[in-house]
Order: C-alpha cells, then structure tokens, then sequence
C-alpha cells in the first residue's frame, strides 16, 4: 500500500513540474489512476513520457505497495 501523497512525492521527485492526479481505483491504495501533467512531456513520445511515470515510481512497484497504475500523460503548455 502507498497513500496519494507518497505517490505524488515519487513522482515530483522525477518530475519536478508534475501536476498529480492519483484515483485510488479499489479503496486498497494499491490499483491507481494516475493523470500526470508537466512541461517535461514536451517532445517527448507517449510510450517515453509513461516510462518517465513507471520509473518514478518502480520502487513502490518492485517493493509491492503498487499493484497496478493505469497513467494518462498531459502536456503542458
């Protein structure tokens, strides 16, 4: 399990300007909705600009606390 907040913090940490959005999907804080917004996605593909969310967060992934992340990509003008 990973609150919101801890999730954010993974995120910003990689993503400095990143708008975070996290819906926990099954009310066990570990299937998640994730829109995340960021001048950083400039120029970069969706596949690359996904792999910049799940690197984020492997730690959380490889240790268990998330399960599964569905991520939708914004960027910000």
């Amino acid at each position: 399990m990973i609150d919101n907040s801890s999730m954010i913090g993974l995120i910003r940490r990689a993503i400095p300007d990143a708008e975070v959005e996290i819906v926990d999907l099954t009310g066990t804080m570990d299937h998640f909705d994730v829109l995340v917004r960021s001048k950083a996605f400039r120029g970069v593909s969706a596949l690359d600009r996904h792999r910049m969310v799940e690197g984020a967060v492997a730690a959380a992934r490889a240790d268990g606390r998330i399960h599964a992340m569905s991520i939708r990509t914004v960027i910000l003008e």
